[in-house]
């Protein structure tokens, strides 16, 4: 080997060395950015010509590094596990935040919620069983009945309000995940043309797997590698992006909460219409629209159906009269014609007269003619206002059917907090075991820093020790007796 040949060997050490320091540099750099992998400078020796000639061995040891190759440092096992926990989590987070927005909706415990006017007016029943000829107490029955009903009014409008918010959201993020689909098929694009060009992709691929993490959280896609370094992604059976192609998702179905199934609303393919059953963020909102919110608002309905029925029963029954000794007749109904099944939108207070409350459970005195002469009198007796002021204390009662609905409410909602906040620690570990990967870690690059710093100032005094001999070679060598 020629000294001459030492020289490339030294300069191809330095460009290493130096790559090697760039290649620190820009990890060093990226410390803080969101969805950066650290790259690493692959140094790969180059050997000796095999066959220098026809009819020489090269006695060649090397000719040096090769430092070309910058790869990315990531776990792949790892990546797909982040991405399910990714989505899982946000799966849980919607339906946990849906059980918080209806939980707020009922505004229970507390003295605005239904519990409380329910309390109210069976507590007006009882005044009025204890002074039942005084018309205060039977205004203060229907001012409370009024309140109690523009409270059911109020609850199911705010379900309903959120159930319409939460289906208009899906619009919002069906073309969230279309744009960032088609950006991933356009990324594979630049990534396919670069690698076959010999260009380095490392940024781009993270840019890439950053996106692919946002549809698992959005929607619970998962990715898998592909030719010259893209990713195909698919979601629930479907291929949404495939190399440089993508397909996008649409929201069909109802918009109106009264008319949701289990299927309806849903996500499909566009084009194509293949019913996707997605997770993620998507998978928690189908949840809440299909399921958890129209569950509560039928609970809340057959709360409102019982009162109406209930009071309805004792209100109308046998021996029941109003102040002027006339039959009872029904306090609630639907308030349309003709009527429908009672619900908490539709429950209608059809008594606005204090005099018409069936209080009684005798009729009135009637008028006797003399002599002597004895005038008519209303009816003292208050044991139908008794009856419905029993109500409060049955085991069958609205009450009772109220308070089990906030318990389930509160339960469920405990339930999913617990779940969310065991299932964030799971994906904080997956993402710490990840980082541990493909994080950059400051003392690791200093360290990598420091060695490339002495290999390169090494890899100098060897060019330093090669000038030397070829000087002594050069100018000193053939030179007698000088």
């Amino acid at each position: 080997m020629s000294s001459f040949s030492g020289l490339n060997t030294a300069t191809t050490a330095l460009w290493a060395q130096q790559r090697g320091l760039d290649v620190t540099g820009q990890n060093i750099a990226n410390v803080n950015t969101p969805g950066y992998s650290r790259q690493r400078a692959e140094l790969q020796s180059i050997g000796g010509n095999a066959v220098p000639a026809m009819y020489a061995i090269s006695n060649q040891v090397g000719q040096g590094v090769d430092a070309d190759k910058v790869i990315r440092i990531r776990d792949g096992f790892l990546e797909s596990r982040a991405q399910i926990e990714s989505a899982s989590t946000a799966r849980m987070t919607a339906q946990d935040a849906t059980l918080a927005q209806i939980e707020q909706a009922f505004r229970e415990p507390g003295e605005t919620g239904i519990q409380a006017k329910l309390t109210a007016v069976f507590t007006a029943w009882g005044d009025v069983a204890n002074h039942p000829t005084e018309d205060g107490a039977r205004t203060a029955v229907l001012q409370k009945t009024a309140t109690l009903v523009a409270e059911l009014h109020t609850t199911s409008s705010n379900l309903d309000k959120q159930w319409t918010q939460t289906r208009d959201s899906l619009d919002t993020l069906a073309q969230d995940v279309n744009a960032k689909s088609q950006s991933i098929a356009d990324l594979n694009r630049a990534i396919k043309r670069a690698t076959q060009a010999g260009l380095p992709v490392n940024e781009l691929a993270d840019k890439r797997d950053g996106l692919v993490k946002e549809l698992a959280t959005a929607i619970g896609a998962t990715s898998s590698p592909g030719d010259d370094g893209q990713v195909d992604v698919s979601v629930a059976g479907a291929m949404l992006v495939s190399g440089v192609s993508a397909i996008g998702i649409r929201v069909v179905g109802t918009e109106v909460p009264a008319e949701a199934t289990a299927l309806d609303p849903s996500f499909v393919t566009d084009p194509g219409g293949t019913r996707l059953a997605l997770g993620g963020t998507a998978g928690g909102a189908l949840t809440a629209l299909s399921q958890t919110i129209p569950r509560y608002q039928q609970k809340l309905d057959a709360v409102a159906q019982q009162l109406a029925d209930q009071v309805n029963a004792v209100h109308t029954g046998p021996g029941a009269y109003d102040k002027t000794g006339a039959p009872g007749g029904p306090m609630f109904g639907s308030g349309t014609v003709p009527a429908v099944p009672v619900t908490a939108a539709n429950i209608t207070l059809l008594i606005t007269d204090p005099t018409k409350l069936a209080a009684a459970s005798m009729a009135p005195i009637p008028a006797v003619a003399g002599p002597p002469a004895v005038a008519a009198r209303p009816s003292a007796d208050a044991g139908n206002a008794a009856k419905l002021a029993a109500m409060a204390r049955a085991d069958t009662g609205a009450a009772v059917a109220y308070r089990q609905l906030i318990v389930d409410l509160g339960v469920e909602a405990s339930v999913a907090t617990s779940n969310l906040q065991t299932q964030t620690v799971v994906a904080a570990q997956v993402d710490a075991s990840r980082e541990s990967v493909s994080g950059v870690n400051l003392d690791e690059e200093m360290t990598n820093m420091l060695q490339f710093q002495h290999a390169y100032s090494a890899a100098a005094r060897m060019i330093t020790t090669i000038d030397e001999t070829l000087d002594v070679l050069i100018n000193r060598t053939g030179r007698v007796g000088l």
